[in-house]
């Protein structure tokens, strides 16, 4: 990706100086450290074009060419442009474009396809499931009966013989693939096979890993799945957003769920920058950017395991691993902020069988799509796991992680993002 060229926000300064200079102190932030959160990334500048634009203005409620508002001839042109690229890119029956984020997009399916109180089977939260797929205090987890399957102790992988053993016990009406913190690949055909025996409905939710399948280094599981959700930025690279892609049987009351059945209106100025993000991953060199956000991950995985860390799963078929930090006697609430300081920003993340609370936990979860959206390459995790290892190590000695936090600036400085 070229160096980003955000606009200088000449009005924004002339006019609110106070939310101009966070705004500046954010774009430093950025500039200066290095990003290892596995769900962050940068946009292009044609992206952030089309999100700061006029489509901002116009309320659209409903689908294209069937609005509840007039004027939306050109929002159904720049919203049936997402909808065909998307269809394009995953191969899918159906897309709905205007999901607002990664939950109410999940919500909407559930909306659709059960009832309250139904029994879904989904992956843990305390081995690598999101939020949305059964937390006893989100949404998902008070209204619906969701049952958690697990990785196995020795393995980190997932236990497939659970989930089959899981799925003839409680006969869910649906059955949820997909994760929030799980560095290997997902056996789509193995939970089809599955759920089909026990006559459930499929859905996959792929919002860390879409960029990889559109960039075809996993394997798609939208012609196999019957609702597929996502969320847009991440590894695909887009605007905060989300989709939902399914069979066409379901294509009516998906939509209907999403509109009137959970949101509004849609935001059509991040509509049109999921429509371009989705032009820039069906051009051929995404493809070669999604192998190289893998490539990363992995040298920055053997980087870590080389200084004694142990990756969960024992390294990573996507763009995220999990790092136990046992071994270096330290939770991941205080790596965090330790690593904050050093201007290298993660998050804190259980790890299966953590012996401690979601507040404090064993791990963190790292990832290598902004990194390698900057323009870095497999020697380089090697020295990112040299200033991660050496923070860990330096915990208690605020004097040594100032030091490393202008080693960190001074390395950044060697991939630019941002130019005005």
């Amino acid at each position: 990706m070229k160096i980003l060229t955000y606009p200088t926000k000449k009005f924004l300064k002339e006019n609110d100086t106070k939310v101009f200079n966070v705004l500046q102190q954010e774009i430093r932030r950025q500039k200066e450290g290095i990003e290892l959160i596995a769900s962050e990334n940068y946009v292009s500048n044609t992206v952030m074009d089309a999100m700061g634009s006029a489509f901002t203005n116009k309320y659209s409620e409903g689908i294209p060419y069937k609005r509840y508002y007039g004027g939306n001839q050109f929002i159904d042109i720049v919203e049936s442009l997402a909808v065909e690229r998307a269809k394009k890119l995953f191969n899918a029956e159906h897309v709905n474009v205007q999901p607002h984020s990664g939950n109410p997009a999940n919500m909407s399916a559930y909306f659709a396809l059960l009832e309250h109180g139904d029994t879904v089977l989904g992956m843990s939260l305390a081995h690598g499931g999101h939020l949305s797929h059964g937390l006893p205090i989100n949404f998902s987890g008070r209204w619906y009966n969701f049952i958690g399957y697990t990785t196995k102790q020795d393995t980190g992988l997932i236990d497939m013989e659970e989930v089959y053993a899981l799925a003839k016990k409680h006969k869910p009406k649906m059955i949820l693939a997909g994760f929030s913190a799980y560095s290997r690949n997902i056996d789509w055909k193995a939970f089809k096979k599955i759920a089909d025996e026990v006559g459930a409905i499929t859905m996959a939710d792929i919002s860390h890993i879409a960029g990889l399948i559109a960039g075809k280094q996993l394997e798609n599981p939208v012609p196999i799945f019957d609702v597929v959700t996502t969320t847009t930025h991440k590894t695909l690279r887009g605007p905060r957003g989300a989709m939902i892609m399914c069979k066409e049987q379901f294509a009516k009351v998906i939509d209907k769920a999403v509109f009137p059945g959970i949101q509004g209106g849609p935001h059509e100025h991040i509509i049109a920058a999921k429509a371009v993000a989705f032009k820039e991953a069906l051009n051929p060199k995404f493809q070669q950017y999604a192998k190289n956000i893998i490539n990363n991950a992995q040298a920055l995985a053997d980087a870590l395991t080389k200084r004694g860390l142990n990756i969960v799963t024992g390294g990573t078929s996507n763009h995220l691993m999990l790092v136990d930090l046992r071994a270096k006697k330290v939770t991941g609430n205080i790596a965090e902020k330790a690593l904050e300081k050093a201007e290298i920003s993660v998050n804190k993340n259980l790890i299966p069988y953590d012996p401690e609370k979601p507040f404090v936990t064993s791990g963190i979860r790292l990832g290598t799509p902004a990194l390698t959206t900057r323009g870095m390459k497999p020697k380089d995790m090697e020295i990112v796991a040299e200033f991660v290892n050496k923070v860990l190590d330096s915990i208690g000695n605020e004097k040594k992680i100032r030091s490393i936090a202008k080693e960190v600036k001074k390395y950044a400085s060697k991939f630019p993002l941002f130019s005005f």
